[in-house]
């Protein structure tokens, strides 16, 4: 069984500052209590086509195990590596990120499709973020009550994070607002 969500918001900041905030949401120190689930990131490769302008990176992302904390018992461990595949097309003003894991496989498959592009009603000051999260629990696919109890588990925790990302990204794109405003202030 697969639980699958997805979900919608509007940033009403152009798609430029909402981009630049997508990169720097798991640098920020002040960020880490908020996505404390987020222990590391680490940017494996980047390349920048020159005929298409495209920009490709690869990074790599270990999180706290999801789900609730009986699935991290019985899997014997509480953490998780993700890679995370992105390209940022700036001629179309479109980036879209793929997010999985590759540790813990063979009990839980997760992926996650994040895109950003301006948003139709008012292109050049607000962005669309449309966010596709799927969750399939592996072991327990004989116990389809029991399976389904548990990744909607997952998917309350993992929607539970996506709107702390939203709110640690709405910080960061006002304080790159100010910042090219001249004005610094702390957010």
């Amino acid at each position: 069984m697969v639980k699958a969500y997805s979900q919608e918001h509007t940033y009403k900041h152009p798609w430029e500052r909402v981009t630049s905030a997508s990169w720097r949401k798991f640098a920020d120190p002040e960020n880490k209590r908020t996505l404390s689930h987020i222990l590391e990131v680490d940017t494996l490769n980047r390349k920048l086509d020159p005929l298409s302008g495209k920009l490709y990176t690869t990074r790599a992302i270990t999180i706290h195990a999801p789900g609730p904390w009986f699935l991290r018992k019985m899997v014997g461990q509480d953490i998780c590596h993700c890679v995370e595949s992105t390209v940022v097309d700036a001629r179309s003003r479109s980036m879209q990120l793929a997010t999985r894991n590759i540790s813990l496989k063979k009990f839980i498959e997760v992926e996650e499709k994040i895109r950003y592009d301006p948003h139709p009603e008012n292109p050049n000051e607000w962005t669309i973020c449309k966010q596709e999260t799927s969750i399939r629990i592996k072991p327990l696919s004989a116990l389809a009550s029991m399976a389904e109890k548990i990744e909607q588990r997952c998917v309350e925790k993992f929607q539970q994070n996506s709107a702390k990302g939203r709110d640690v990204m709405e910080r960061i794109c006002k304080y790159l607002e100010a910042e090219s405003s001249g004005i610094h202030s702390n957010f």
